[in-house]
């Protein structure tokens, strides 16, 4: 018999290799976290000319941005302001605008598994970049890296710049004539757009754009946006509706009654 050899003993050291398929190495992580970090943060520009266009000083521009870190909403209050709107009227659309953050934070909450003392402050970076940027990534390393790097990113450009074009407005004039309000809300649609991927998802994102666009002309700025929000509870209404009808139908055929031979 052929004299066998036993297999050599491990060293307990694991070799590193390339990573697995479907993984992402720490840098490519970072490039695309950083990416979407500046091409965002600098659009907070736009909101420090469009905050103090609408006759915001510059503190409170400031502290928006400090505190409240949600462009969406800070221009949707900003926006309802300049165009006379209410002011109880621009914060609820602005509240309600960043209610959505909440269910982020539910998701990332599982994925990311902060520790307890971190999770306050990680709160206040849960938001529409950080979580396109955290979500699709493979593993909770990766998620973790993007969070981060896209949250202090988008942190400190956005307050920078919110400095800097509320310091600038004056030299602009009209705010008006640059368009620089639609910066923000353009970036975040081109971050949405690739996440709507169910038919569900198309249908409701479309229906909330005819409700804002129909009902824009007749009520007051900041009061669009927040029934716009109706369009949700409405398709998932009708489809179920349709879905109930179709298995109802299906029932129906398989309940007649077989033909005697």
């Amino acid at each position: 018999m052929a004299e066998q050899t036993a297999p050599p003993e491990s060293s307990g050291v694991i070799a590193a290799g390339p990573p697995a398929v479907g993984e992402k190495t720490d840098a490519a992580v970072v490039r695309d976290a950083l990416g979407v970090g500046v091409a965002v943060g600098l659009s907070g520009f736009a909101f420090g000319v469009t905050s103090a266009g609408s006759g915001l000083t510059l503190l409170q521009t400031c502290v928006l941005s400090l505190l409240v870190f949600t462009g969406a909403s800070q221009f949707a209050l900003v926006g309802a302001l300049a165009a006379g709107g209410n002011p109880y009227t621009a914060a609820a659309g602005a509240f309600f605008l960043g209610v959505r953050n909440a269910f982020y934070g539910l998701r990332l909450s599982q994925l990311l598994a902060l520790p307890r003392a971190v999770r306050p402050f990680a709160a206040h970076w849960v938001i529409d970049e950080t979580t396109a940027v955290t979500l699709p990534q493979p593993t909770r390393r990766a998620a973790r890296i993007g969070f981060t790097v896209t949250g202090l990113t988008l942190y400190v450009l956005w307050n920078l710049t919110t400095l800097v074009g509320a310091l600038g407005a004056e030299a602009l004039g009209d705010t008006n004539t640059w368009g620089l309000d639609a910066a923000s809300p353009a970036v975040f649609l081109a971050l949405l757009a690739p996440m709507l991927k169910s038919t569900t998802e198309r249908v409701t994102a479309g229906v909330a754009v005819l409700l804002a666009l129909g009902l824009l002309p007749v009520l007051p700025a900041g009061v669009p946006v927040l029934l716009s929000a109706l369009a949700a509870p409405v398709v998932l209404f009708l489809m179920g509706r349709g879905k109930t009808a179709r298995t109802e139908a299906a029932a129906g055929g398989t309940d007649k009654p077989q033909e005697r031979r």
